[in-house]
């Protein structure tokens, strides 16, 4: 942490104020991501011990950036301890703003709007800007090569199909591998695939999208990244917006390749299943392997997606092991049950006033979680609060600036992350939290406002947020 300091006062000539570590955005990657503040600046700072992915970062940055992509501008390094600065382009994931804008297959406008934009620039990266891109610094592989085929399927195999108890006849499979790979390397394939291209790495600043994690590029097919957008597994699109958003980007595709409708077509599906799979192998290697019991959440929506695409498409190559084995995964109790959707653990998060009495508990489980934030800054005390909310910007930016609000939001949020995997693990399927202020309308709303944001971008539970302040307010 101390080069990240050093860094950040050396490039911005500011002592650090705070660092603030932002765990939720470490996922697999192995990766330290903070936040760190200066008087008047602040940026995200990274510590990471492969040096070859943080040189493709850090070159790729600069490359996409003389293109004029919406990507981070890297502020400063220290590659000899891992480390670099990064423009922090804020909170909000494409995949937040779909978790907050959604009921169940209802998807707000905005939402559609965003991923039109994001899936709109995904062949400025592609094609436009992977011209002339040194692929040199690319790693592991400088392209996504039978090498890097294999690694993703066998990926599949031995941590998902063997750890998850699938059977199948594994000279059979090894065939269908050989074939599929012929197949998706006979697809046009001197592009940049961007390799990453899922919600949770696409930030959103007013409704415009920019991009993150695209160290693992390599030279590649189109079919890929369009792929791994639409069929990412806890966004959960609705196979008609799915579709929605592949034509748009077909309509988009002729103002920067030949390559017709129906020749990426051809490949697209192909391309499909061998992302499913990659990200399953992933799934299964965190999950079952590692006993990171959160990846397995994604299994069923994962699911979802194979059991679409077993009724709906059928591909120009005969698998018959491949599809025999994920016609064995959608039908396993064992997988099914993992994290039903529609069946799933409820967590329901009240602001209140203290005023008022506590929130009444009508699931009959006894109320749950109740945090007094009464003891942190007011803003409700400051005349130019007084008209706004604990969800309106200036009050978040006041709240954000004091050190006893995060300490105490982490510790909720430690408390709750404790009993909702305990939860999930014994069946239940209800959980009350509660966040009370003196008027419930700054302090506490704005806690309930971070813990649901916490809970949906960790995914596997339905989560409700009422403000009953705000609501007597507005009576």
């Amino acid at each position: 942490m101390d080069v990240l300091k050093t860094l950040f006062e050396q490039h911005f000539q500011s002592p650090v104020q705070r660092m603030e570590p932002l765990q939720g955005q470490l996922g697999g990657s192995g990766r330290l991501i903070v936040r760190i503040f200066g008087s008047d600046t602040r940026a995200i700072g990274i510590l990471h011990n492969v040096l070859e992915e943080n040189v493709a970062f850090i070159e790729f940055s600069r490359h996409f950036a003389r293109y004029g992509l919406p990507v981070p501008a890297v502020y400063a390094r220290d590659l000899e301890q891992g480390a670099y600065l990064e423009e922090d382009l804020g909170d909000t994931t494409l995949f937040e703003f779909l978790s907050l804008n959604r009921s169940e297959e209802q998807i707000s406008q905005p939402v559609i709007s965003a991923y039109r934009a994001a899936i709109e620039v995904l062949p400025r990266f592609q094609i436009e800007a992977g011209r002339d891109l040194d692929y040199s610094v690319c790693y592991p592989r400088s392209s996504f090569d039978e090498q890097s085929i294999a690694w993703d399927l066998n990926y599949f195999k031995y941590y998902f199909l063997k750890l998850a108890g699938v059977p199948f006849n594994e000279q059979a499979l090894e065939n269908d591998f050989a074939l599929l790979t012929n197949f998706l390397l006979s697809a046009p394939h001197d592009f940049f695939l961007y390799r990453d291209f899922q919600s949770r790495n696409i930030m959103l600043q007013n409704g415009r999208p920019f991009f993150l994690d695209y160290q693992g590029g390599r030279k590649g097919a189109l079919q890929y990244d369009v792929a791994s957008l639409l069929y990412d597994a806890k966004a959960d699109l609705p196979p008609r917006l799915r579709q929605d958003l592949l034509d748009h980007y077909l309509r988009t595709l002729p103002r920067f390749s030949a390559i017709t409708p129906d020749e990426f077509m051809k490949h697209y599906y192909a391309y499909v299943y061998v992302r499913i799979m990659q990200a399953m192998g992933a799934y299964g290697f965190r999950g079952f392997f590692e006993r990171k019991t959160h990846f397995l959440q994604s299994v069923p929506y994962a699911l979802r997606n194979l059991r679409w695409l077993l009724d709906n498409v059928e591909l120009p190559v005969k698998l018959p092991a491949l599809m025999e084995a994920f016609r064995k995964i959608v039908a396993s109790e064992k997988l099914r049950t993992l994290a039903p959707v529609g069946d799933r653990l409820g967590v329901r998060i009240f602001s209140f006033s203290f005023h008022r009495g506590l929130p009444a508990d009508e699931s009959g489980h006894g109320g749950g979680f109740v945090f007094d934030c009464r003891s942190l800054p007011n803003p409700g005390r400051e005349e130019r609060f007084k008209s706004l909310t604990g969800r309106d910007d200036a009050v978040i930016g006041y709240l954000n600036r004091e050190e006893t609000v995060h300490r105490f939001l982490a510790n909720a949020m430690s408390l709750v992350d404790a009993s909702v995997t305990a939860y999930q693990s014994r069946g239940f399927k209800n959980l009350m939290v509660s966040f009370g202020c003196t008027g419930g309308q700054h302090r506490s709303v704005f806690m309930a406002e971070q813990l649901a944001r916490h809970l949906r971008s960790k995914g596997g539970v339905d989560v409700a947020v009422r403000h009953l302040g705000l609501e007597q307010l507005t009576k």
